[in-house]
């Protein structure tokens, strides 16, 4: 079987790295994946044949003999892992590692513009933040990166420890902890414990922490950690619609929606600050990052005032969407929101939970998406007359082609695979 040095050494020949045999980059290497519905080893000579220099496989039956640029290895996956790990090492380039409930995308993003004005920084592209993105993240590090801002998702026990294990970060983040993938966590507890394997592994090889220090879920396990903390360095001016908040004094005016983005707003400050980027360098990042994610987007169409939040929804980001909202003084307001996915047995509860808030903040106008919430109507009955329910998108974009809403600020709200941000060109 083939060696990782052996490996890396093809590597540093050819630093390009694939797992999809329909896009191989002349000279790259293509790992053959496994899904629950394809096998990649059935494409390893596809890609060969699309350009790629090498193809890494795990089933000898797919390989031809007499073909050296068929690598055969134990597991691809694996492989791809340690190969990341190792080029990680060989660098030595100080990481960033990012997780958390909500937020920690943007985060990301605010980090990496703001650490930019001093440095070269390789960052998470989009959501390549799972056991397959994150190693194909660190295979792009080359020597001219000074820093790495990694993001780490997860949705089962044990999955953040898996990808800290390859990343090494110097220092890390938890944006912060809430209601999310209840299914495969278990409980908020469940959750609290997986986001704080980032924490372990910082704890037991030395590395630091930032930290916000109004947040006593994180503040509970943070014991014997090295912490920076921030959350007290800056201060909310105002809200309606773009985050506008004071930093050291200065006037820092966002392109973010919701006061809820002060957190990570000051959680990137914190991080520049650290590693001395001027203060006022720090100020100008935070000021021109335009979200472009379908997170807290604010986008003006012909018709309508839209807040497109609609990448993922859990019960801690949705209450904050909501209460946001409400406080926000602009005109004419609707909402469209979707069902929260993956909270388990906790879904009927919490679903009710946030049709109860929707209530007492009386929007002028709610839509609800999915089977979820019209379900959690048979707990409050009397409710149920202020809402207009729709079993997807679908039906969604049939009833704007017959109403045409227009001259409204419009919440758009819910997890990604309820397909809500398809509605913006409906809207």
């Amino acid at each position: 079987m083939l060696q990782i040095d052996e490996l890396y050494n093809l590597f540093l020949l050819h630093p390009q790295v694939t797992t999809d045999s329909r896009e191989c980059p002349a000279g790259s290497i293509f790992f053959a994946l496994k899904g629950e519905s394809f096998d990649g080893n059935a494409y390893a000579k596809q890609a060969l044949d699309n350009g790629c220099s090498y193809a890494v496989v795990d089933n000898p039956d797919y390989v031809d003999p007499i073909d050296k640029r068929f690598l055969l290895v134990d597991d691809a996956l694996t492989t791809l892992q340690q190969l990341a790990n190792h080029h990680r090492r060989q660098l030595g380039t100080t990481i960033i590692g990012v997780t958390g409930t909500n937020g920690k995308t943007t985060t990301k993003e605010l980090i990496a513009a703001v650490l930019s004005k001093k440095y070269n920084v390789l960052y998470t592209q989009g959501n390549f933040n799972n056991h397959i993105g994150v190693p194909k993240t660190l295979l792009r590090l080359t020597r001219q990166h000074e820093m790495a801002v990694i993001e780490m998702g997860a949705n089962h026990p044990g999955e953040i420890k898996t990808l800290v294990n390859i990343v090494e970060p110097n220092y890390g983040i938890i944006t912060n902890v809430g209601k999310a993938h209840l299914l495969g966590f278990g409980s908020f507890e469940g959750v609290i414990r997986t986001k704080g394997e980032l924490y372990d592994f910082l704890r037991e090889h030395e590395g630091k922490v930032f930290i916000n220090e109004n947040n006593p879920h994180l503040m509970g396990i943070a014991n014997g950690l090295q912490l920076i903390q921030y959350g007290n360095n800056g201060e909310l001016i105002d809200c309606s619609p773009y985050l506008h908040l004071c930093y050291q004094g200065m006037d820092v005016q966002t392109h973010l929606i919701g006061a809820y983005n002060l957190d990570n707003a000051l959680a990137a400050a914190c991080i520049g600050h650290y590693f001395e980027v001027p203060d006022e360098e720090v100020c100008n990042a935070l000021s021109e990052y335009v979200p472009t994610n379908n997170r807290s987007q604010l986008i003006k169409t012909e018709k309508n005032t839209l807040i497109v939040d609609a990448y993922n929804a859990n019960p801690t980001s949705m209450k904050a969407a909501l209460d946001n909202f409400h406080h926000m003084d602009m005109p004419n307001k609707m909402i469209i929101i979707g069902d929260m996915r993956e909270l388990g047995d906790a879904s009927h509860e919490e679903h009710v939970k946030i049709l109860q808030l929707v209530y007492k903040y009386a929007f002028p106008l709610v839509w609800l998406v999915g089977e979820e919430l019209r379900g959690a109507t048979t707990d409050m009955p009397d409710y149920s007359s202020s809402f207009i329910f729709f079993a997807d998108v679908d039906e969604v974009k049939m009833a704007l082609e017959k109403v045409g809403i227009k001259d409204r600020t419009i919440l758009i709200k819910g997890s990604n695979s309820m397909r809500l941000y398809t509605l913006v060109e409906s809207l």
